[in-house]
């Protein structure tokens, strides 16, 4: 436990000075101190702001004419936590921490009103707890997110929240981590008055009346939880948490606290609290979710392009090819409340298209998840059309329309010929070359890659291409839409396949190395399953088209003729086994069912290719599996870092677990690495290198990986 700051401590004295002060306005209105929380974009709790909270308490304690405090923040938040700027410096547990500050707040002679707008999450939120009374406009988002980083809580916050809202509605905040209304928390002691109207005006009001009333000053930390069947509840409550979280330690440590605030007195609670809290910071669950938060982040910012580069305005989008791809394209603007033209060549294709997205914002309808005013409001900023002259003034145009570079020069030849000045062009390709297709138009510096992942409208990920020309206005124009549409955007170099599909092609060709070995389709799949990921290979090889595939390697065959086959997978798809969609592929599909069946067809097939290829099949663990798999992905990655291909590890790491179902209590390829060090990583791949069927060239550890091995550095 930190030892609290005393009032007459020099160096809280010292906290009084203009640098501090610059992050709270402190202001007083006749008889009431306001502090005013200053540190945007949400203001997190960084160490100024922490000197400058206890500062302005001070001040107001010292001024005979203050009777009162409201402590505030803006209409965005009154406090969204920690100060991202300051993780893994020292500055982020410098005293005063979190804890001193609400221990300062907690023991002041004078009341205490926190007065809450817009975000109050993670440690904004524990310092409203340490507050004497707390009133919140009704929109106000109220959480406790930390279990999305892997920990819990750590200045109180398992320990005051039960105390004021109960066990149950607590432990559901806590464990899940998201934000909740507070006029939805208007029932519990949480909240001592539900503002309508102007938040201060409001806060200055009850400030007086408490000082009116001459009300004791409440404690949060003193109320007893007065729940005759808690136990009870907590056993279930465990039952149910160990079942739903096996990956994440976070949630079942989360669970401990909040009960240790229902058997034990509080300060024994808090000790509690924070030796989960530590012990949760070093595990490496912690660790991959905080470096997917920070990464998520960092994907944002281009190295070579300003935050402050003018982005164009885009206030149109057109989608060409109203498929699975491009409804889906679509769904993303019409959600963000964007007019989308969608066009299509053959009326029939166009009818399907817009049935599809109408049918799937009808299914959410039904899942109570979109009211059907919504889903009227954005099926009408959807215009169907056959014609190229209906999208001429749109700002934006993404085509995603068949994966053959021969239909997209017709396409873009087609857009450089009626898109409108400075209209952004844009390909959903998933392979092919960005810069090729730029040289269709006149204007390449308007050309862009923006690959969606299906289903488009659900998928987080969008690898943003930047070709030789690309403007770096359209490269911050992109990446500001993205946030608008919700997705996560990674910006990638051109190559064959991007980052995500081109690292995929070696995961895919280990598995298919690891069939001709001795594994079935089933043990490698639920190999990876087990270890974490979203589907196996084959499973997803089935749920995304095997023809996909098929069409893609074809293309690489005839560029490259001495190229290892995919004997078996080309047999599947000759024999028109696509997966899914035609009920067979790696296995067999029921009507109307997904479950994948194994399939004697396919084990005769794999079979007779072993036989062909003078295969005697041996027993493969699944350990094996999992490390060539993914150790395949690692080695790929670090040249795609040595080409400049991907910025930074972290952006292949988001590619990974936005897009491609990598297991987030891992952190992605590139920080699993790390986590099993970089050495053992190098010291595996030689190892594979040498078993008999072993590939040296394959399994040839690229430079970056041994260099940083052999320092004992990492990639992030």
């Amino acid at each position: 436990m930190h030892a609290a700051v005393p009032l007459d401590c020099p160096a809280r004295k010292a906290n009084r000075n203009n640098t501090a002060m610059e992050h709270a306005e402190y202001t007083v209105d006749r008889d009431v101190a306001v502090i005013t929380l200053n540190n945007p974009p949400i203001n997190g709790l960084g160490l100024n702001l922490r000197r400058a909270i206890i500062a302005c308490v001070d001040r107001a304690l010292d001024d005979a004419s203050v009777r009162a405090i409201v402590l505030t923040g803006s209409e965005r938040a009154f406090s969204g936590g920690a100060d991202i700027k300051e993780f893994g410096t020292s500055k982020s547990g410098q005293e005063p921490n979190l804890l001193s500050v609400i221990r300062v707040v907690e023991s002041s002679s004078k009341p205490i009103v926190a007065a809450i707008a817009g975000a109050c999450m993670g440690g904004g939120l524990e310092l409203a707890l340490g507050c004497h009374f707390r009133v919140a406009k009704p929109d106000a988002q109220i959480a406790l997110p930390e279990v999305k980083l892997g920990i819990l809580p750590g200045a109180g916050g398992t320990q005051r929240l039960p105390r004021l809202v109960g066990l149950d509605t607590a432990l559901n905040m806590i464990v899940s981590g998201n934000p909740v209304p507070a006029a939805q928390l208007k029932a519990t002691a949480l909240f001592d008055a539900i503002i309508e109207n102007d938040l201060l005006t409001g806060a200055l009001a009850f400030a007086r009346k408490v000082v009116a009333e001459n009300r004791p000053l409440k404690r949060v930390r003193d109320i007893k939880i007065n729940e005759p069947l808690g136990e009870a509840y907590l056993q279930f409550a465990h039952n149910t948490i160990s079942a739903a979280t096996r990956h994440f330690p976070a949630p079942l440590k989360c669970l401990e606290a909040v009960a240790a605030a229902y058997f034990k007195p509080f300060d024994e609670g808090m000790k509690i609290e924070r030796e989960a809290f530590l012990w949760l910071m070093n595990t490496p669950e912690s660790r991959a979710l905080r470096h997917a938060f920070i990464g998520e982040r960092a994907a944002a910012k281009i190295p070579d392009v300003p935050a402050d580069t003018p982005t164009r305005p885009i206030h149109h989008v057109a989608v060409i090819g109203a498929g699975t791809m491009g409804g889906g394209i679509a769904m993303n603007f019409l959600n963000a409340g964007i007019p989308v033209v969608l066009l299509e060549m053959k009326q029939e294709a166009l009818d399907r298209g817009v049935a599809t997205i109408r049918k799937n914002y009808e299914n959410t309808v039904k899942k109570g998840k979109l009211s059907a005013e919504k889903m009227d409001a954005r099926m009408i900023l959807l215009e169907p059309t056959l014609s190229y002259d209906d999208i001429k003034a749109c700002d934006l145009v993404i085509e995603a329309v068949f994966e053959d570079i021969g239909v997209k020069e017709l396409v873009f030849k087609k857009l450089d010929e009626v898109m409108k000045q400075g209209a952004i062009l844009a390909s959903n390709t998933s392979t092919l070359d960005v810069n090729r297709i730029a040289g269709f138009t006149k204007r390449p510096q308007d050309v862009v890659g923006m690959h969606f992942f299906s289903p488009a409208n659900v998928m987080r990920l969008l690898e943003v291409v930047r070709g030789e020309k690309t403007g770096k206005d359209v490269l911050a124009t992109v990446m500001q839409l993205a946030k608008k549409i919700r997705k996560v955007a990674v910006v990638s170099g051109v190559c064959d396949g991007f980052i995500g599909n081109r690292m995929l092609k070696f995961y895919r060709n280990q598995a298919n190395e690891l069939l001709d070995e001795g594994a079935s389709p089933q043990q490698i799949d639920r190999a990876l399953e087990n270890w974490g990921m979203a589907m196996g290979p084959f499973r997803m090889g089935d749920l995304a088209g095997l023809d996909i595939g098929w069409s893609i390697r074809k293309r690489l065959y005839a560029e490259n003729p001495n190229m290892k086959r995919s004997v078996i997978a080309d047999q599947l798809c000759e024999l028109g086994r696509f997966g899914q969609k035609t009920g067979k592929g790696w296995y067999r599909y029921e009507p109307g069912k997904r479950d994948a069946l194994p399939d004697p067809q396919v084990e005769e097939i794999i079979a007779a290719a072993r036989q062909s290829a003078g295969i005697t099949p041996r027993k493969v663990s699944d350990d094996e599996i999992v490390e060539r798999c993914i150790f395949a992905l690692v080695n790929e990655g670090a040249r795609i870092l040595e080409e400049g291909i991907a910025a930074r590890a972290s952006d292949i790491d988001m590619v990974y677990l936005t897009g491609y179902g990598f297991p987030a209590h891992r952190g992605g390829p590139m920080l699993y690495a790390e986590t099993v060090g970089l050495a053992n990583v190098v010291e595996k791949m030689r190892r594979f290198a040498a078993q008999p069927r072993g590939d040296a060239a394959f399994w040839k550890p690229a430079d970056s990986l041994v260099r940083l091995a052999q320092a004992g550095e990492s990639f992030n």
